[in-house]
Formats: structure tokens, sequence, C-alpha cells
């Protein structure tokens, strides 16, 4: 059986994507935290599924190239699904920028390392990275994701602590996503080399712990300009994450997925201007 790994899988929308994929792979479930990871195994195993959890930080390079290494130790690793990140309230700039955009160059260039003909990496991004101008984001910090992660990681990190102290985690939330975004665009051309492809998904407002957790910060007001006024569910996105994942879409590469409900269309100048006011 064919494998596929979920960062962030023990709960939200890495769970309800392991559940999906779990119809006809194995999955392995990544996160932080042996007593969530142990109930998620358990719940997904009471559905007849095939799931084995590893704890892995995944800004610890080693630790995400060993998560990789152990979903392809038979040659069978089709995808890996990477929903692993933070939100504004969860941390502050620093550890933010570290997760989300150092953590997927990690299991981005750890899943490079493996792919071959018909695999497939699905980063997960926000409505979030589409938030702030391209003029503003950090370009050339990018770049440097694509030769030293290490210097990448120090840039990113005192663009990101830049400005008022109380708009920062937002700000790094936004500008690691938008990275995601980029970056995702910029390794396709690597993977295509190898038959095999990259995307990210950005959602928009979902019910899950974070997603509840950010109400506070914009994500229940975000729904007021949605086509669909309410939150989404963690399953409506992980049919997305799951079909980007699997060999269906077999020529949808290098592209971003936004899943959400019509915020972005319903978004207008004034209305960016006043979620970035609070």
């Amino acid at each position: 059986m064919k494998t596929a790994i979920i960062t962030g899988g023990a709960g939200g929308m890495g769970l309800a994507t392991a559940r999906i994929m779990g119809r006809d792979h194995a999955v392995v479930i990544a996160d932080m935290g042996l007593e969530r990871l142990g109930a998620a195994v358990d719940a997904l195993r009471e559905d007849g599924i095939d799931a084995t959890a590893i704890e892995c930080d995944v800004t610890d390079r080693a630790a995400v190239e060993s998560l990789v290494a152990t979903g392809d130790a038979t040659g069978e690793l089709r995808a890996v699904v990477h929903t692993a990140g933070v939100s504004p309230l969860m941390g502050d700039a620093s550890s933010i920028a570290r997760i989300n955009a150092l953590g997927t160059v990690h299991v981005t260039e750890a899943a490079l390392a493996v792919a071959r003909e018909g695999f497939a990496l699905v980063n997960v991004a926000s409505i979030a990275g589409h938030m702030t101008p391209k003029a503003l984001q950090p370009t050339r910090t990018f770049k440097r994701a694509l030769t030293d992660a290490d210097g990448f990681a120090a840039r990113l990190d005192k663009a990101v602590n830049r400005g008022p102290a109380k708009m920062r985690s937002g700000s790094a939330y936004s500008t690691s996503k938008a990275f995601v975004i980029w970056y995702s665009r910029e390794m396709a051309a690597a993977f295509g080399a190898k038959g095999a492809r990259v995307v990210s998904v950005s959602p928009g407002s979902f019910d899950t712990s974070m997603g509840r957790l950010e109400k506070k910060s914009g994500s229940g007001k975000l729904t007021e300009y949605a086509a669909l006024k309410r939150f989404g569910r963690p399953e409506e996105v992980a049919e997305v994450l799951a079909f980007c994942a699997s060999a269906l879409p077999g020529y949808v590469t290098g592209t971003d997925i936004l899943v959400d409900g019509g915020t972005r269309a319903g978004l207008t100048p004034r209305g960016m201007l006043a979620m970035a006011r609070g």
C-alpha cells in the first residue's frame, strides 16, 4: 500500500486529511505532543486505517528528514501533506516565522529528496498570505531560502521583528504564509524534474481549534466579507488537500488554491485596510 505523511496530523484539518487519505494509503501522522498523537492514531485505527504516529518538530531539519525517511522506508511514499503551523496568538513573531516558513523549507527539501514519478507535496498556506501586497513582501529574503535555509531564517527573523510590537505576530503570520505560497511555486520545477508535483492550499476561516483561537484576531471578522458567511468545516478543506495530494490532478503544480468561502473575492481595499487596523 502507498504511504502518505501528514504533518500537523493530530487534529484539525490534518487529522481530517488523514481520515480521507487513509482510505487508500497507510498514513503517518506527525505532530507535537505524544498524548494528542496517540489519541489521533487510536481514532484512525478504529476506522480501519493503517496509521502510525511520529512526534516531529518541523523546525528541526534532522527530525523532518527522519520522518520522511520513515515514511519512505518501503519506497512507497507517494504524498506529503504539510499542515503543521501556528497562528498569530500561538507565539511571538520569531517562533511563527520559524515554524511556518523554515518548517516548510525543511519539509519541502526532505520531500524533494525522495520525490519520484507521481509524488505530490501539498503545503498549507493561508488567505493571510494573500493579504500583504507583493511590493511589501521581503522577496529578497524569500530567495535566500533556495540556497541557504539557515541564512534565510535569520534574515526573516529580522524582517518580522520590525514595526510596532503589537502587530509583529500578525505580520509574521501573513509574511510566513506569503512565503509558503511563493516557495511552493518556486520549487515546482525541481519537483517537476522528478515527475512530481508541489502545490500550496490557502484556507480561510475554519472551525478548528486554531481557527476558534484566532476569532479575536480577525478570523471571525473575515467571514463578514465572505460569499459563504460561515466558518469552513475541517473536512471541507481536507477534501481539497487530499485531492491535491492524489494522482487525480496530475497536471496541477506550482500554484496556490484558495479555499476561503469567497472571502478574498469579497475583500475590497477598504475592507483589507479595516482588517489591518483590527
